[in-house]
């Protein structure tokens, strides 16, 4: 059995998956360049929150490692992997920072970030008063004896373990195909909520029986059993009549499916995660349950989400309007939404969605790739921008696919690009949380940051170049244009074609405007 040590290198440092998947694209080849920012990022937030929980509590580097574990749950091993990772990188991060060495230069000396030849050096704080070569051959000399630099950060992979292997390449099938890891019956709908369970798609009511899910046409008008998962079954023994006939038939079910990116999925990074001052047991609770979702919340987004927000806030998504109009509608719905998604990819996850053109229900479905077809994290991003003649012919080829699999009488809406100029224009000058408890970090200099390391998720729109702020939102523009034209202009045999301008609480009452439904039947 490998000892603690070699363990550890295989396990994932703290945070570094939200860091991959806010900045990664959905499929590209990533370049060693960009495997290394994700690390570095990683690395800087995490020796980041250690140094101000040691601040904020007047307590050691060691005790505020130990306070941060304490935090985390049990569940996917996070307590103990960071147990592990304090076991191994500990000594080394409390000798630096004890020598008043900051974050950016603990995680060079440690080998997560480094600096390529020809390249910029990227740091998130102010640079040191000495020269930087000067200031990290002397936090090398610090830890030069420490065993932990001998190993490549490359080969930090939890899958490498053997036992691990098999179940991971599971995970990542289910994660790039967007199908639920568990999955009896194979019908792409699952009783487990995460890993593309029931938070993405409407949970299942059988899943020993690849007949009976979300969306479906009743069978028999479900006189036995429920075929389709509404919770609307059997026969009122006061006249004889199925409960499915009496309270379904002419309302016109219809399903809600959204494509969509990152936004549609409803990707979020909890504040409390990275915020020393606020940090406590409460903090992490969610931790497991956002990481089997791709650090998504899909169950809270404003298309598909049927849960209310711990916040306090009441969803009210288009789902929701839906099933609340007409219960008949129950459990179908769709999210099939990537980090990184745009028209570019889609071909390569649409194929999960669900829906028989002869057994299933007309559906509403939401075209939503609203940012990465502009955005991407190269340090010349304008070139990398999807042209509008590459979105015709992808959009064309997606709407292809929609018609050959979409029962007739369902709705398409292509949704347009937003203006993201918002994103510097709201936020550069305003501290990040890194930035709170010392005043030292504001979103502009972690936008820079991320640039530098070409992992941002949006280079165009968080960037300090009003040029390039000007050239995103133009091509925005442009690619909601060619939209537009498509939805003018093309027919399909299918499914009517809407274009709708970026307008959350605008799409919600147009969609349902023309959705005729009766009195609401009770459900199970």
């Amino acid at each position: 059995m490998k000892s603690p040590r070699k363990l550890l290198m295989a396990a994932p440092l703290l945070f570094l998956l939200p860091l991959h998947a806010l900045a990664s694209p959905a499929y590209d080849d990533q370049p060693a360049r960009h495997s290394n920012g994700h690390s570095c990022v990683g690395c800087v937030l995490v020796v980041s929150v250690i140094e101000q929980l040691a601040q904020v509590h007047n307590s050691t580097v060691q005790a505020s490692m130990e306070r941060l574990c304490s935090y985390l749950p049990g569940k996917l091993l996070l307590k103990t992997t960071c147990y592990l990772v304090v076991d191994m990188f500990g000594p080394d991060i409390i000798k630096l920072l004890s020598m008043d060495k900051n974050a950016d230069v603990v995680c060079h000396t440690l080998k997560f970030c480094k600096q390529d030849p020809g390249q910029p050096l990227c740091h998130l704080y102010p640079l040191p008063k000495e020269t930087w070569k000067f200031t990290l051959e002397k936090a090398r000399q610090i830890v030069k004896k420490s065993p932990t630099l001998k190993y490549s950060r490359s080969d930090s992979n939890i899958c490498s373990l053997p036992f691990l292997a098999k179940i991971c390449e599971m995970i990542k099938s289910a994660i790039k195909n967007s199908v639920p890891f568990k999955d009896v019956d194979s019908d792409k709908y699952s009783v487990f909520p995460t890993l593309r369970g029931y938070h993405w798609r409407g949970r299942d009511c059988n899943d020993s029986n690849g007949m009976a899910y979300p969306g479906r046409r009743p069978d028999n008008w479900d006189i036995h059993q429920d075929s389709n998962c509404n919770g609307i079954w059997g026969v009122d023994p006061k006249d004889g009549i199925p409960y499915e006939k009496k309270f379904c038939e002419g309302s016109q079910p219809r399903g809600i499916i959204l494509l969509g990116d990152s936004a549609g999925a409803h990707f979020h990074i909890s504040p409390e995660w990275i915020t020393a001052s606020q940090m406590s047991l409460k903090s992490f609770v969610n931790l497991p349950t956002a990481i089997t979702d791709e650090l998504n919340w899909p169950q809270l987004s404003g298309i598909t989400g049927f849960l209310n927000s711990t916040s306090g806030i009441t969803e009210d998504s288009i789902y929701l309007r839906l099933r609340k109009r007409n219960r008949c509608n129950h459990r179908d719905y769709q999210n099939i939404s990537k980090n990184g998604a745009s028209s570019q990819n889609l071909e390569k996850f649409i194929e999960s969605l669900s829906r028989n053109q002869l057994l299933d229900h007309p559906a509403i479905v939401i075209y939503a790739m609203i940012g990465n077809d502009v955005c991407n994290g190269k340090s010349d991003s304008v070139p990398k921008m999807t042209t509008p003649e590459k979105l015709y012919s992808k959009v064309m080829q997606t709407l292809k696919y929609l018609n050959s699999h979409l029962p007739n009488g369902s709705h398409v809406i292509l949704y347009g690009l937003p203006d993201g100029t918002f994103l510097w224009d709201n936020l550069h000058n305003k501290y990040h949380p890194l930035g709170q408890l010392n005043k030292d970090v504001t979103y502009a200099h972690f936008y820079s940051f991320l640039n530098c390391l070409q992992v941002s998720p949006c280079q165009g729109w968080m960037s300090s170049n009003e040029t390039l702020r000007t050239l995103t939102s133009q091509r925005a523009e442009q690619l909601s244009n060619t939209l537009k034209k498509i939805a003018t202009r093309k027919k399909f045999t299918n499914f009517n074609l809407f274009y709708m301008d970026f307008d959350f609480q605008g799409i919600s009452f147009s969609l349902l405007s023309n959705c005729y439904t009766r009195e609401n039947p009770p459900v199970d």
